[in-house]
């Protein structure tokens, strides 16, 4: 139990540049807080202790704005970061080294007991800030959701998944994008360069990023993974390309008029 807050806290220490200090981490970061008080809710209803197990998420989640189900799983190594308002569902499952930010939903689309209602997270994946991921299906290891998506279906293993309804912006080679993520008719873009996540590098090596050197995107996605951003920059450039070219033919048009009015006058 101890070596697993350790982990923990050295977890959120790593990735947090706001961390001073593991003492910061260990008394003031709601996020392992709310690990700590799940794993004794999540052992008591194990036991088929279930009402306590509920108490006790009922507790964490008043004094950490988080609620987790208790008979949810969650790996190592997980950090909620900030995560006021995240929920997570009761069949739902976290894996090692996963990012949840503040206001996402684990949540489902069905009411029926005893099946599979809520998502897996397989290992390394980002969930940005307000994301929704409702369903009993699988976010593939390393995959990334952007902000305020809501995804109703499986996501390839290191893809990207942004929108309302979400859609898939990057996979690697070879990987089916699973109908119903691309764009509209169920068809899946063309695949893009596989951008490595940007999650995993630092873990790996056990230490603390460089001052400025980023660790994870905060919110799943950047300006440079988005197509539809990169399009808007190479019309706007164009456009701006364009501009030149009329403001030079119009420059070049203004000096022979003025050479064939002097002609004139001579």
């Amino acid at each position: 139990m101890f070596s697993r807050i350790k982990d923990d806290i050295e977890c959120i220490f790593e990735r947090d540049p706001a961390a001073k200090s593991r003492l910061e981490v260990l008394t003031c970061y709601p996020g392992l807080h709310a690990l700590i008080l799940h794993r004794l809710a999540h052992a008591f209803w194990g036991m088929g202790w279930w009402w306590l197990g509920r108490f006790l998420s009922h507790f964490s989640r008043f004094l950490t704005g988080i609620e987790i189900h208790p008979a949810a799983k969650i790996g190592k190594r997980v950090f909620f970061d900030h995560a006021m308002g995240v929920v997570v569902g009761e069949t739902a499952e976290i894996g090692d080294g996963c990012t949840i930010y503040q206001g996402v939903t684990l949540g489902g689309t069905s009411l029926y007991k005893g099946t599979k209602r809520h998502p897996t997270l397989g290992a390394d994946v980002v969930v940005g800030a307000g994301a929704k991921v409702l369903g009993g299906f699988e976010v593939g290891d390393g995959a990334r959701i952007g902000s305020n998506a809501v995804v109703t279906k499986p996501v390839p293993a290191g893809a990207t998944a942004i929108g309302n309804p979400a859609r898939i912006i990057e996979k690697p080679s070879g990987v089916e994008v699973p109908e119903g993520t691309g764009p509209s008719m169920g068809q899946a873009e063309p695949p893009l360069a596989q951008v490595s996540h940007p999650a995993n590098a630092n873990f790996e090596q056990g230490r603390r990023p460089a001052q400025g050197e980023s660790i994870f995107s905060a919110y799943g996605i950047t300006q440079t993974d988005d197509p539809v951003a990169q399009s808007i920059k190479e019309l706007s450039d164009r456009a701006l390309e364009q501009e030149r070219l009329i403001q030079a033919l119009q420059m070049e048009l203004n000096a022979l008029k003025g050479g064939a009015q002097k002609t004139d006058s001579l």
